[in-house]
């Protein structure tokens, strides 16, 4: 019997067309195992008014156990109800497999006379076998489109279904160019399905990473997660946690071949790829204890004398953030999310921190906010500098050395939730000489206040600020 998942996510539904979908592609030669049935099933759930329960799916299992199969029979079962797919792939190579796969059910064109199915050949309105830009076309308007994913991959495509293989490769900026496909759906029912492993440390797997966690956060509803991973209390050669991490383990995986692999792969390596450990789970708790954190809470703080400002923003520019530092009077740095007194400046989206900013500037005549370089916050500085705002970059390196200094001698802070929740989550990410800076990635939430209050804590404890600065920290 296949091991079941460690992490599971299910969409409520009323029903599902797991069954079905299965029973169909079984009639042509592709029978899925029970563990395949079960992903199958939460992808293909419905509810009441007939759209499917989970508009994002995923799953994350160790190489070679038998994903590509469920995505198979999605599509297969899709293709013959009219559905429109684009399939991608970070690789052209993984692409054109994909693509032989699903042309043995159809035939190499239409009126195929050496289709092996002829009934399904029958369907078929047209193939297209050009390298890089195969698809399959159904006369019921069916189609597949197979494409390995680039900048503007996504261009010009409208589905109803958009495929994410090899999704730990999946960057924000080539999701931002498949997402709007599904926009217009044909069917009005769309679907994101995400399968892969977990990302290695050189990997772009920032997508498929938020998507795990949004979907094991407990706030999911449209959402299905199916993973099969160890933590990272697990032992590496326990024969326990191969088994628990391979579904097909005894089938068409081999224990004498994962022997192998444990022999030439190193140890952070074959976690990941055999047994499916995260790296935001290796990593374990953050840097910063609650306790610690919580040992420099003073909700009487201030900041004595001119504070500096810093402003943040996350990597897809979802938040920004507004972080004022100084010096408190007891000669401690001291950082807090500006704030009306009611509502705190990290908030969705970037207009809002430009508009108020720029409307201070008018109020003061002048106003300086510092960013880290290299961030996503530089996207903001054509904007800012147009509206009268002073720009100055904290440089990488000491953004790296801020990182040190902050988790080694916290600042003094008012307990705003935000914040603390940023910085109970942030996790390190490694750079040269022994430094480092918090790594956005492997945190499990959104840590834009941890690094505005980083830089913030930084610039006020440093003789780094220009003679001519000129703060803000009330600009209500």
């Amino acid at each position: 019997m296949s091991a079941p998942p460690r992490q599971r996510t299910e969409a409520r539904r009323a029903e599902t067309f797991g069954d079905l979908a299965a029973d169909i592609a079984a009639g042509y030669g592709l029978v899925l195992d029970d563990w395949q049935r079960d992903v199958l099933d939460g992808w293909l759930g419905t509810r009441r008014d007939g759209l499917w329960a989970a508009l994002t799916c995923g799953c994350a299992v160790p190489r070679q156990n038998g994903k590509n199969a469920i995505l198979e029979v999605r599509e297969l079962f899709g293709l013959l109800r009219g559905e429109k797919f684009l399939h991608t792939a970070h690789e052209v190579k993984t692409a054109r497999k994909h693509f032989l796969r699903l042309q043995h059910f159809f035939g190499r064109k239409a009126d195929d006379p050496a289709a092996k199915f002829p009934e399904l050949n029958a369907l078929v309105a047209e193939v297209r076998n050009v390298n890089g830009q195969e698809a399959i076309f159904l006369k019921n308007g069916g189609s597949v489109e197979i494409v390995a994913r680039s900048k503007g991959s996504g261009r010009g495509f409208t589905v109803d279904c958009l495929v994410m293989d090899e999704a730990q490769e999946l960057s924000d900026e080539d999701l931002e160019a498949l997402m709007p496909t599904t926009s217009a759906a044909p069917m009005g029912n769309p679907q994101w399905i995400y399968t892969g492993t977990p990302p290695g440390p050189k990997a772009r797997g920032e997508v498929f990473s938020r998507v795990r966690r949004e979907s094991l956060s407990g706030r999911a509803k449209r959402q299905a997660w199916d993973e099969w991973s160890i933590t990272a209390a697990t032992e590496t050669d326990d024969p326990k946690a191969l088994a628990a991490t391979n579904p097909a383990l005894g089938s068409r995986l081999q224990a004498k071949v994962c022997a192998g692999e444990r022999a030439n792969m190193s140890e952070e390596g074959y976690r990941r790829e055999r047994l499916g450990e995260w790296l935001e789970d290796s990593h374990g708790l953050g840097v910063i204890s609650a306790a610690d954190w919580s040992a420099r809470l003073d909700p009487t703080s201030t900041i004595a004398g001119d504070p500096v400002l810093v402003l943040d923003v996350s990597p897809m520019a979802t938040h920004a953030c507004i972080v004022a530092g100084g010096m408190s009077p007891d000669g401690r740095p001291h950082v807090e999310i500006t704030s009306d007194g009611s509502t705190l400046d990290y908030r969705p989206g970037t207009d809002w921190a430009v508009s108020l900013l720029g409307a201070a500037v008018e109020r003061r005549g002048s106003v300086t906010v510092w960013i880290v370089q290299g961030s996503a916050a530089e996207a903001l500085v054509p904007r800012l500098e147009a509206v009268g705002v002073s720009v100055e970059f904290l440089k990488r390196a000491d953004y790296a050395a801020a990182c040190v200094q902050f988790a080694s001698d916290l600042p003094a802070h008012l307990g705003q939730k935000p914040l603390t929740d940023a910085v109970l989550a942030g996790v390190k990410k490694g750079t040269d000489e022994g430094l480092w800076t918090w790594g956005r990635v492997k945190s499990s939430t959104d840590i834009t206040p941890l690094v505005g209050a980083t830089a913030a804590a930084w610039l006020a404890a440093t003789d780094r600020l220009p003679t001519d600065y000129d703060p803000l920290m009330t600009f209500k």
